[in-house]
């Protein structure tokens, strides 16, 4: 008879194994617990690693379950009186491309080995974590012993490269020639191939999904006509050319290439003037300008740029789901001829004798054929970051992974592009940057961290008051996200707690934000990007989830955030005393930014990274050629976006809304035109 045994009525050990560890030195007496499900599943005391093959169990099928990066991931595995007989793998709430198909393989690994302890899958990191440890629940459940996960040795030297894979002739069942060969199909790949195409090319796409990714709705540029027309009403918002390249370099601390970032400043205007006319030549689009700048009457230390744009729907679409930007794009597409191939993934790239890039090796993810094809104008990478590759991610900025909280929505890519670039000679930026939000938050008994599942918090990037785990203000509130970020990499357990009480909605508008974290119309009308009454509503599931905390009193918030109550009551009271005088004698805040927390209800949640997507690759140079490590152009080779290097280090440069967005389309179109006309 099959046994059915649920986690909660059979054993215990493994989350009260690593359900808290007592925090050392700065927090005191503050126990800082970690649940099994979301931080170091299985790694406390008391617990044993599972050994492969000599233990003996009660026969029955056992389930358990674990949280992976975007829901509950369920094992079920049956034994015998000594064996692992079979595994069932539950993913289907995971995101589709990444951790919702390593279901049977990680089945496999762990029927082979007899053990939770295999290795996991490269860029599904967080799911395949979540399967061993509902894997290792299940083994304590039939075996009736504490079992639990081996901590992983993460090492920053560990072979992230690797070497390009060998693919035999004979196994290359099919050949396709074109001119022009985009890899990757987002932000970047559909600019790309829109443009190649106008400019008469043969152009065909590449993309693993099966369905092409979507744009980044906040498009940064310089003197566009939107730009130019809202200047002549708002003198303010022009920007002096010279001053924003050497702002950027500012941000990048030098490491940056400031002929690339003169190509954005020159060409962006064009690029979204191009887009505009296309997504309002299709009646379902219409573009913004960005209209604020901050409050110039009282500016603080950081200058914002209006060079944000954001599409639209028109009214006579905006009810009509099958409209999106992607079915408008697919639509220009396909009249100009565009062929794609969906489900590919680039495996490597093909050089002649002389090491110019003639095309690429891809494999079908349908039935896993290799297919060889042919570019004979060019090859443009469009693939993306690194931010799902861990072993990429510990090699090259570590500090990042320890600011991280783990949420669903964010870059999908794995680095595969960059790699396959390197591979072929390609040379990599000398230092490392990623593109990281204050919008994510974990539970009160958790810490930042890539090992931590938390959920989205919109309200974060507001600059209210923020105190550290032992409940001391720290850095000026107010600037670019990362700087905050950054102060809190300097923090016990790199986490923070947002503070704010009753009169939030009033001081939010206080705030004159720019850029997607405004929650109110811009001064020239524009639309935000989430209005404060719908922020607020995700605000209210986050309480009833745990995760905010309200309280009546601010002793009682600091109990419930788990911080010492003597120096946050002590913190807000001095915070307070600043926003009373109008100045902040301590770090500098704006004073339309001084805002006190003294109305009940009060608020406080555990606060972390939001990481979109890293932003440092293959060096590239103005025509967007890939560099080799000797600087030199590979012919044939080019690319776009995150994949790519030379435009930032060290800081995302928010308050110059959508850069990163601007900058990957515009070098795409770019890159197109150069290579469409050869």
């Amino acid at each position: 008879m099959t046994n059915k045994i649920s986690r909660r009525t059979f054993v215990k050990g493994l989350a009260a194994g690593a359900a808290s560890v007592a925090a050392l030195g700065v927090l005191g007496s503050v126990e800082m617990k970690y649940s099994a499900e979301g931080s170091d599943a299985g790694s406390g005391a008391g617990t044993i690693p599972v050994p492969a093959g000599n233990m003996s169990y009660t026969p029955g099928t056992y389930s358990a379950s674990a949280k992976g990066i975007a829901s509950d991931v369920t094992v079920t595995m049956t034994f015998d009186e000594t064996s692992i007989t079979d595994v069932q793998i539950d993913v289907s709430g995971e995101t589709p491309d990444i951790g919702g198909k390593i279901g049977d393989e990680m089945s496999q690994k762990i029927l082979a080995a007899q053990s939770c302890n295999v290795d996991g899958v490269s860029g599904a990191t967080v799911t395949a974590d979540a399967i061993k440890a509902a894997a290792a629940d299940c083994i304590s459940q039939a075996s009736g012993q504490t079992v639990a996960v081996e901590e992983a040795q993460e090492s920053a030297s560990s072979d992230w490269l690797g070497t390009a894979p060998e693919i035999a002739e004979a196994d290359i069942t099919e050949t396709v020639d074109t001119e022009v060969l985009v890899v990757g199909c987002g932000t970047g790949g559909w600019i790309t191939a829109m443009t190649a195409a106008e400019e008469g090319a043969k152009v065909l796409v590449v993309e693993k999904r099966e369905t092409a990714t979507g744009i980044r709705e906040d498009i940064g540029a310089i003197n566009s006509k939107l730009q130019q027309e809202a200047i002549q009403e708002n003198p303010e918002l022009a920007i002096d050319k010279m001053e924003a390249m050497q702002e950027l370099v500012r941000y990048g601390a030098g490491y940056v290439d400031s002929d690339l970032i003169r190509v954005w400043i020159n060409e962006s205007g064009e690029m979204v003037d191009w887009l505009t006319d296309l997504l309002e030549k299709s009646g379902n689009y219409y573009m913004s300008l960005e209209g604020g700048i901050g409050n110039t009457a009282d500016p603080g230390r950081d200058k914002a740029y209006a060079t944000g744009h954001s599409p639209h729907k028109t009214e006579a679409a905006a009810k009509d789901d099958v409209i999106t930007l992607n079915s408008t794009f697919q639509q220009h597409c396909d009249e100009l001829g565009v062929e794609w191939k969906l489900s590919t993934s680039l495996v490597k790239l093909e050089q002649d004798e002389n090491g110019k890039v003639t095309g690429i090796i891809a494999q079908d993810g349908n039935d896993e054929h290799y297919i060889r094809i042919n570019a004979s104008k060019g090859v443009i990478i469009c693939a993306g970051g690194y931010a799902c590759n861990t072993e990429m991610m510990q090699a090259l900025q570590p500090q990042t992974l320890e600011m991280k909280i783990n949420y669903s929505l964010g870059s999908t890519c794995d680095g595969s592009g960059i790699k396959a670039m390197m591979w072929a000679g390609a040379g990599l930026d000398p230092t490392h940057a990623s593109m990281m939000f204050n919008r994510c938050c974990c539970l009160p008994t958790e810490t930042a961290g890539y090992k931590t599942n938390g959920k989205w918090f919109w309200f974060g990037e507001q600059p209210f008051l923020k105190v550290n785990l032992n409940g001391k203000r720290f850095c000026n509130e107010s600037g670019p996200y990362e700087f905050m970020l950054h102060s809190m990499e300097m923090q016990p357990y790199h986490t923070y707690c947002d503070i704010f009480d009753a009169n939030n909605k009033q001081y939010a508008e206080q705030f004159d934000e720019v850029g997607c974290c405004r929650l109110f119309p811009f001064p020239n009308g524009a639309a935000s990007n989430m209005g404060y009454d719908y922020v607020w509503s995700k605000n209210e599931e986050l309480i009833e989830a745990g995760y905010l905390q309200k309280a009546n009193t601010l002793e009682e918030l600091a109990e419930k955030l788990n911080i010492p109550v003597d120096n946050f009551v002590a913190t807000v009271n001095r915070y307070n005393e600043l926003c009373a005088a109008g100045v902040d004698e301590d770090y500098g805040k704006e004073k339309h930014r001084l805002t006190p927390v003294d109305t009940a209800p009060f608020y406080g949640i555990r606060t972390g990274a939001w990481h979109l997507t890293t932003l440092n690759g293959c060096r590239i140079n103005t025509d967007m050629q890939v560099l080799d490590t000797n600087g030199e152009p590979i012919e044939g080779l080019y690319a776009t976006g995150d994949c790519t290097g030379g435009m930032f280090a060290t800081t995302y440069p928010n308050l110059f809304t959508g850069l990163a967005c601007g900058r990957t389309m515009t070098f795409g179109r770019h890159a197109a035109k150069l290579v469409a006309a050869k």
